[in-house]
């Protein structure tokens, strides 16, 4: 519990906050700024929180003292109060009011020495709805704020979608985009922003910060993969990887998290030591058993984190190596006939398939086999054709085993 706070106490510490956010405006002191716009990780109860609570009639002091931004101050001061109140819903409200007012004066200022205070407001825009949407859940209502803030950032997106020295932050507001709409389950929306950053004769992608570049690919990485355009979701996600932080581990770790199923889908197998390091080892029988064409590993493996891999999104990618199981398996099987008896190491009778198939607590008629082998000539995973009378697949004597070179199967 706060200790008394007089009035005059109250008075001087808004006071004194209300002068320090001018001052960072007058003298264009964008890093001070941004640090007064920090809501959402602000503890219950602060020096500022408190005088709020002691004061009730700080709007108008805010008004009196700086009107000439009575636009932004009052629900500014109201968003801060709110949140310390844990009202989150009010505080979203209050501090929507605010970014609007804020985002009018930035759009009037000439130079961008307020971008990193504007990407303040777009990171506290989404954090407060996300709480606020929490706090409507709770209360049993609709929530909506996290739409609302999506609507907000775009407009943000456009006064920095522009030629000019502000549309370097563009790439920031963009990512905080992409997190809305991912998390809303409306990840159509981000093909609008995409079209504009990748298309616009005024962005050139590598004038962006690094940090913003890493977040961009992860996520637009993240699309290709629900896409299964596996090689351009290859190449976002390994951009990713290679321009991430080093000791962010738990940033490398999401996008390995992406990076490694569709990895396995092109044919590259991550190593054990890669798996432990990142704590990815919900991977590791899967990778195993496309080593050893283990077909029932892969389903125990698949069925073990199946509400884990549903969650992430990638289960039907990974549900999909099955052919390269099978591929594996033939393989194998081919190996051990070369060995007994080089002259037929082509020939593989489809019996053999379902015994082996058997032997792995898989049942399948010569048909059912049959069927999958077609599928994996098809595919140009194996070489060869089938001989309908003997019920025999007949190997291509020259590479029946092509690689995959990075192609998705």
């Amino acid at each position: 519990m706060a200790a008394y706070l007089s009035m005059g106490e109250a008075h001087r510490r808004i006071a004194d906050y209300l002068s320090r956010l001018d001052d960072a405006i007058s003298q264009s002191d964008g890093a001070d700024l941004a640090s007064l716009l920090a809501i959402s990780s602000a503890p219950a109860s602060t020096p500022l929180s408190d005088a709020l609570a002691a004061f009730p009639d700080f709007p108008r002091l805010a008004s009196d003292r700086f009107p000439h931004l009575s636009d932004f101050l009052p629900p500014l001061l109201r968003a801060i109060h709110s949140h310390s109140l844990r009202r989150f819903g009010d505080a979203y409200s209050s501090f929507e009011k605010a970014a609007s007012a804020f985002l009018q004066e930035f759009r009037n200022w000439e130079t961008p020495w307020a971008m990193e205070a504007m990407h303040m407001v777009a990171l506290e825009i989404r954090l407060l709805a996300e709480k606020a949407d929490r706090e409507l859940v709770m209360s049993g209502k609709n929530p909506d704020k996290l739409q609302a803030a999506g609507s907000f950032l775009m407009k943000v997106f456009g006064a920095l979608a522009v030629k000019g020295p502000k549309r370097v932050g563009a790439l920031y507001v963009t990512c905080q985009l992409f997190k809305i709409y991912f998390r809303l389950g409306t990840v159509n929306l981000c093909r609008s922003v995409i079209r504009s950053i990748e298309t616009a004769r005024n962005f050139d992608f590598e004038d962006f910060p690094v940090k913003d570049k890493v977040t961009y690919m992860y996520y637009t990485g993240r699309l290709e993969v629900f896409n299964e355009n596996f090689l351009v979701a290859d190449q976002k996600l390994t951009y990713a990887l290679m321009h991430c932080n080093p000791q962010s581990e738990s940033n490398l770790r999401k996008i390995l998290k992406f990076l490694i199923p569709v990895k396995l889908s092109i044919g590259v197998l991550p190593r054990r030591t890669l798996l432990e390091k990142y704590n990815l080892l919900e991977y590791a029988d899967i990778v195993t058993s496309l080593r050893r064409g283990d077909l029932r590993l892969l389903k125990q493996a698949l069925d073990r984190h199946e509400d884990q891999l549903l969650k992430c999104g990638v289960y039907l990618v990974l549900e999909k190596l099955e052919l390269q199981v099978y591929r594996r398996l033939v393989k194998k099987i081919h190996i051990i006939q070369r060995e007994k008896e080089p002259s037929k190491a082509h020939q593989i009778k489809l019996e053999v398939l379902v015994k082996t198939l058997q032997w792995l607590g898989i049942t399948m008629d010569v048909d059912e086999v049959e069927c999958i082998m077609a599928c994996l000539i098809y595919k140009n995973l194996i070489k060869g054709y089938f001989a309908h009378k003997s019920k025999v697949l007949v190997l291509s004597k020259q590479d029946p085993f092509p690689k995959l070179n990075g192609k998705p199967v």
